[in-house]
């Protein structure tokens, strides 16, 4: 973080300060674990964990100064505010005013992570790169990705992520985008958002801020970002497998665990790429990777260095080879569009096919007939075997039909799961988070 004064934080934030202003501080946390020389703390009062418990804690580590809604109750510098959360957006919006670097925000309700990195892959070949790391998505992830940027960075690459409406709004204005990306409009949140209408809305909220000179980057295969035609006479550039097409690809073929080979197109330039990840999907995300590289001045080598050496995160498509079996670890999350791209993939491995599959969650009133809906479309896909997990996943099991095996809980499914596998399966395990599919995902590793 590039140093900054007390006097720049208060006066960021609108908070009262206790102390020197012209103290610096060279990190914000909010894990009082994170805190060293030179930190500004930001207590956040939880609903287990009041932070400003740990204030002490931080001072003995090096912090310098607290960020609260309380006094401490020992001496050290403090600046007292209202809302922690609120304060740290406030300081965000002006750590980021400190920096004159393309700033790309991305959002989508499917593969914006995928997409986000391979951005930053991309655009590593020219420039230094700060990305966000992990899910530091949301409205308390976006400004301590922000704190994270140093003088050194060249471009930031930032993911944003919603549940409501007006979240959006509050995210791009902090991050203030020179590009805005949006992969797709997926059945997701739709408790908050009501319908993919809703899901457009919220998402183009990032156009809000987006700089007078902007570009906005949207995928034309679609059918909702099709219909956007311009923001304040910013009109969008277009990414899919359309040749009319701003940025277009063709000639895909699926190597299954060798990746994607295709060929993208952009008015002269023809680039012969392997994706280095399984699926179609990971094609419309190469484009994406693509058309951001080419706005930013990359050459046609570069953008194809940079997709060859892209590297997947986390448990999205992450195969593992166990028991005789290829297993699909893609349980970070889960929503129709996801699933039925996860069983797409699925559906073109050679031998005996398995899903399992478990609750996605916040889909609102339709989310029985959404569940059901996949489970058709896995039968419609040739899936072998589903197996599904807990509540909701009853209505996938019934869309199946023959050949479906419910379990109401994953302990349940640990216990049996075993059983009903081959030497030779491929198996794609998928659910929302808050169903902690990893654990299905361990118990398949153990001897």
């Amino acid at each position: 973080m590039k140093p900054i004064t007390l006097h720049e934080v208060a006066s960021a934030c609108g908070g009262t300060l206790h102390g020197d202003p012209d103290i610096t501080i060279t990190s914000i946390v909010t894990d009082s674990r994170k805190a060293t020389e030179g930190s500004l703390f930001a207590a956040i009062k939880g609903e287990r964990v009041d932070g400003h418990r740990f204030i002490p804690m931080t001072v003995e580590q090096g912090a310098v100064c607290a960020l609260c809604e309380d006094a401490p109750a020992i001496d050290i510098p403090y600046i007292q505010v209202a809302s922690t959360p609120v304060a740290l957006k406030g300081i965000a919006e002006y750590y980021r005013s400190l920096f004159s670097i393309p700033f790309i925000g991305i959002t989508g309700s499917v593969g914006k992570t995928s997409t986000k990195e391979l951005i930053a892959s991309v655009l590593s070949q020219k420039y230094n790169v700060h990305k966000t790391a992990g899910n530091f998505n949301n409205e308390l992830g976006v400004p301590l990705t922000l704190f994270g940027l140093e003088e050194y960075h060249e471009a930031a690459v930032i993911e944003m992520g919603i549940s409501g409406f007006t979240e959006m709004t509050r995210l791009s204005k902090m991050v203030r985008p020179d590009i805005s990306v949006i992969t797709n409009i997926g059945f997701c949140h739709l408790e908050n958002l009501g319908d993919r209408d809703g899901v457009l809305k919220a998402k183009t909220e990032m156009f809000t801020y987006l700089r007078d000179d902007g570009r906005i980057i949207l995928c034309h295969d679609d059918d909702k970002l099709a219909t956007v035609t311009d923001y304040k006479g910013i009109k969008p550039i277009f990414y899919g497998t359309d040749p009319d097409d701003a940025y277009y690809a063709d000639d895909i073929e699926e190597l299954l665990l060798d990746g994607v080979r295709c060929t993208l197109h952009h008015g002269d330039s023809v680039i012969n790429v392997t994706i280095p990840a399984m699926g179609r999907h990971n094609v419309l995300n190469a484009l994406c990777a693509m058309a951001v590289g080419k706005e930013l001045g990359l050459s046609d080598e570069q953008i194809k260095r940079g997709i060859e050496s892209f590297k997947n995160v986390g448990s999205r498509n992450n195969i593992i080879h166990t028991r005789g079996m290829t297993i699909i670890d893609d349980c970070y999350n889960a929503n129709p569009t996801s699933t039925k791209a996860g069983l797409n993939t699925l559906s073109i491995f050679t031998g005996r096919t398995v899903a399992i599959l478990g609750d996605m969650k916040e889909l609102g009133t339709d989310e029985l007939a959404l569940h059901k809906e996949v489970g058709a479309y896995a039968k419609e896909k040739g899936i072998d075997l589903l197996i599904a997990v807990g509540e909701l996943s009853k209505a996938t099991a019934e869309g199946f039909g023959k050949g479906a095996v419910h379990f109401d809980t994953v302990d349940g499914c640990i216990e049996k799961v075993k059983g009903l596998l081959k030497e030779g399966d491929a198996v794609l395990i998928k659910a929302s988070h808050s169903m902690h599919f990893e654990k299905i995902t361990e118990s398949l590793k153990e001897d």
